[in-house]
């Protein structure tokens, strides 16, 4: 009975030890067929250090990193050489990835030429510490256009212009400064047609800058000039006269009735 109830153990004992062995070496295929993390991993482009706002990119300022497959942000670089000789388009912080809208192409000139957008120009103004708002202009903010001219003895001012970039401050287009500065020119970027405006409004008047919230989307609402009240035109009623005979008795009275 005993020798019975110890075989019944053994065999018991082999069963789940040979169960157990075929879940553990399943379990070891799964893992060794599972693709691994570094499979799944792309490498891109991004920023090795601070690159300033229309600053022409070497090599030292770019890495590559490992980035999760299929989830790459569009117009991301997976070769450093396409960035090399490249301007940056606005500012580049550490880490962060070198998409194609932020950089522009430098065919030759100047590097202020390759951030100018397409269909646009860049044209410089003359300013003082007023007209450059107290020297708080940096490159990358967005201006209205103020122009005064004078009618018949009265200044009169108008926006003529709204939602303009600038490009540079004097000769530099970097935005790492964030104290004032009183400068001597301002570089905007505008279309041709805004250009003649422009220029047009300089040579009638002056010009004065105004600075606008970088979070504005909408352009702002210039106050309507107040529509000429139309006279009221009076028409007078033509009063017309007639004679009327009254007869009382033998007694003839004529007199004149006004309509």
């Amino acid at each position: 009975m005993v020798k019975g109830r110890a075989i019944s153990m053994f065999v018991v004992a082999v069963v789940l030890g040979v169960g157990a062995a075929m879940v553990a070496n399943q379990w070891i295929e799964a893992r060794t067929l599972m693709p691994s993390k570094t499979d799944d991993m792309n490498k891109i482009v991004v920023a090795a250090l601070d690159i300033p706002y229309g600053t022409k990119i070497e090599g030292a300022q770019i890495k590559l990193v490992e980035w999760p497959g299929g989830s790459e942000p569009k117009g991301a670089f997976t070769d450093p050489a396409e960035v090399e000789g490249k301007i940056s388009k606005r500012e580049l912080l550490p880490g962060e990835p070198v998409l194609a809208d932020r950089i522009s192409e430098h065919i030759g000139g100047s590097t202020l030429s390759a951030i100018v957008e397409p269909n646009k120009r860049a044209i410089s103004v003359r300013v003082n510490d007023v007209v450059g708002v107290a020297g708080f202009l940096l490159p990358g903010n967005r201006v209205d256009v103020l122009a005064t001219r004078k009618e018949k003895r009265r200044a009169i001012t108008s926006t003529i212009l709204e939602n303009i970039k600038v490009l540079a401050v004097d000769q530099t287009a970097s935005t790492d400064k964030d104290k004032p500065v009183v400068v001597r020119s301002v570089t905007l970027e505008m279309t041709p047609r805004e250009t003649e405006q422009l220029v047009k409004a300089r040579e009638e008047g002056t010009l004065q800058l105004t600075l606008r919230n970088p979070t504005e989307e909408q352009k702002p609402k210039v106050a309507e000039k107040p529509k000429k009240k139309t006279p009221v035109k009076v028409v007078r009623r033509r009063s017309y006269s007639s004679k009327v005979t009254v007869i009382r008795g033998t007694a003839v009275q004529t007199a004149t009735v006004k309509q």
